[in-house]
């Protein structure tokens, strides 16, 4: 409550409050950065308040970014959402405002700011801020409520995930009393265009599945090109495995143009943040991301993960 309310103080202390999330958003990264966007304005709409950061093309249908000035920081409070370690906040003028709260649901192995308010025992970091208007009594209007409800349903996997608590579940039917298009923004989230589609096919026919149910599959760029898919697309491919019953975890390796892999890794049960720990990575016990340097490291990762399943 304590730490809610040096949130909630230093919003009401800065004319201009600036919100940052992380690179490549996700649903909760955009629902906790434009939902708390929302919030203030609703309840303080004399100030000036902007979310930045690059619009990802599958998530337009979310929000758009505002595009401000280096001016704009000068004497301004900057907000931090989801976002576990500097390296992958998005926009590198968070630095430059007057003070930083970091506010993230994400093991706290970075502690970045001026301020750090970090729950990881939250699903996500909409849910963080939705908990934070309920004990402020900050009014939700319709945007609000969309944005983190999106976000808590994105990183919920749709109430499906560990993370998801008799909490999460009672926060999200607050922000659903609100009015806005319930349907079509589940319609929007459940979509993919074809050629994800087909590249999710692609997946579960050339996944490789050991005895204990440890998987991987390797995303090359030429098939990315083959398929007409983004890096930034594939995201929406990562939970795919998870719908095999025989596995158990799993990892996805996408190849950069730069010849280095993204390594994202999954699990229903097994922990596996530690082994995102040993290749320059880390995030939830059960969702990461790493970077290996060569299909040799990759093995590696891979051996890793066996290992952990196989000891579970």
């Amino acid at each position: 409550m304590q730490e809610m309310k040096t949130v909630i103080d230093k919003i009401k202390e800065y004319d201009t409050i600036i919100i940052h999330r992380h690179q490549k958003p996700d649903p909760d990264a955009l629902g906790s950065q434009v939902g708390l966007k929302e919030l203030i304005k609703e309840n303080f709409p004399d100030k000036k308040v902007y979310a930045v950061g690059y619009d990802e093309p599958s998530l337009t249908y979310l929000t758009t970014m505002d595009q401000i000035s280096d001016d704009t920081y000068k004497g301004a409070l900057v907000i931090v959402c989801d976002t576990a370690n500097t390296p992958r906040i998005d926009d590198a003028r968070y630095s430059t405002g007057d003070f930083l709260i970091k506010i993230d649901h994400h093991p706290n192995d970075d502690a970045y700011g001026d301020f750090l308010y970090v729950d990881d025992s939250a699903s996500s970091a909409s849910e963080i801020i939705t908990e934070f208007a309920m004990t402020f009594g900050l009014k939700l209007n319709s945007e609000s409520a969309r944005m983190l409800y999106a976000g808590i349903v994105g990183d919920t996997g749709r109430f499906l995930y560990p993370a998801t608590t008799s909490r999460t579940m009672y926060l999200a039917s607050i922000l659903r009393e609100q009015d806005f298009d319930f349907a079509k923004l589940g319609r929007q989230m459940d979509s993919v265009d074809l050629n994800i589609a087909k590249l999710q096919g692609y997946v579960f026919e050339n996944i490789v599945i050991d005895e204990n149910g440890a998987a991987y599959v390797t995303l090359s760029q030429e098939l990315l090109k083959s398929y007409g898919v983004t890096e930034s697309e594939v995201s929406s491919v990562v939970p795919t495995p998870g719908r095999v019953a025989s596995i158990e975890a799993w990892v996805l390796f996408v190849e950069q143009p730069e010849g280095y892999y993204r390594v994202n890794l999954r699990s229903k049960t097994t922990v596996i943040n530690e082994i995102a720990k040993n290749h320059r990575g880390g995030g939830h016990i059960f969702a990461s991301g790493a970077v290996s340097k060569n299909i040799d490291e990759n093995k590696e990762i891979y051996q890793e993960l066996q290992a952990a399943v196989a000891n579970k």
